[in-house]
């Protein structure tokens, strides 16, 4: 069955966009972890301003208070850009079923979308600069999770906390002799039922996750701690899957591209570790 016509592709496109829209929703976790924004189009920069606080004096009767600055200093910064990425699906190949080939391929670029964005944000974790526990070569232990916690309190990073490993990590933790913390249900906030098999439990109010798109580095991983606004992803145009028909190819196109930005918020509300992630044996 040979698809020529927009008609013919007008007849099937719902089933290709809820395809790869079906897949690209079942599989993002860092979204439903940081600060979202979608109240803007284009590509104009966000800015974050951040006010100084204010110094309470002890003042003596009659003293005249002594007036403070309030004025807001820049903080961070995202940039969103244009994403994409095309397959080209030929008459031969199409004309004997063209629907798995069409329905395969927008699952490809469902996912493929998706692991683009989740290892964008969880590549800003060596940029958060609320403290760094642990090191090269270093094995993850509780008592580095706990170091973790306290760096982060001392920031005063406001709850919810979650934090995320590379599973190479995790199974170092989960065999350790004392798991500090039982598996509990997956927070409200992950609405996706694939998003919310990434949660582990819940360990002295840390909600835990375990994701392969964590920045690897040689043998090693990041993982971090975090809270919501450390981190940032800013949707500008949803993801949008446009089939074209190319007559001089005898093919169609499936189109996706999206428009997005993301990048560190208040990096001070994160902290990042730096351990070592050798595959079991």
């Amino acid at each position: 069955m040979a698809i020529n016509t927009a008609g013919d592709i007008a007849a099937y496109v719902n089933t290709i966009y809820e395809d790869a829209l079906l897949v690209l929703r079942d599989n993002m976790l860092a979204t439903s972890l940081v600060q979202n924004y979608a109240d803007r189009s284009g590509t104009a920069t966000r800015s974050l301003e951040e006010y100084g606080t204010a110094t309470i004096n002890q003042v003596s009767d009659s003293d005249d208070l002594a007036s403070q600055s309030f004025t807001p200093s820049g903080l961070s910064d995202i940039t969103p850009y244009e994403f994409g990425a095309q397959f080209l699906l030929t008459d031969l190949r199409r004309e004997t079923d063209p629907f798995p080939v069409a329905q395969q391929a927008a699952s490809e670029l469902g996912m493929a979308v998706a692991e683009k964005i989740d290892t964008d944000i969880f590549g800003n974790f060596s940029s958060l600069t609320g403290g760094t526990v642990g090191a090269s070569g270093s094995a993850i232990s509780w008592s580095y999770v706990f170091n973790m916690m306290s760096l982060l309190r001392g920031q005063k990073a406001p709850r919810p906390w979650r934090f995320v490993c590379h599973p190479y990590q995790w199974g170092t933790l989960a065999k350790a002799a004392s798991v500090a913390g039982t598996r509990t249900n997956a927070p409200e906030y992950l609405t996706s039922e694939i998003a919310r098999n990434f949660f582990i439990q819940n360990t002295a109010g840390i909600d835990i996750f375990i994701t392969t798109n964590v920045q690897v580095s040689g043998t090693d991983a990041y993982a971090a701690l975090f809270s919501p606004t450390a981190m940032v992803y800013d949707l500008r145009r949803a993801v949008r899957m446009e089939p074209e028909r190319d007559a001089s190819r005898r093919a169609l196109e499936l189109n996706l591209t999206a428009v997005y930005g993301q990048g560190v918020w208040r990096p001070k509300f994160g902290v990042q570790g730096v351990f070592d992630n050798t595959a079991p044996s």
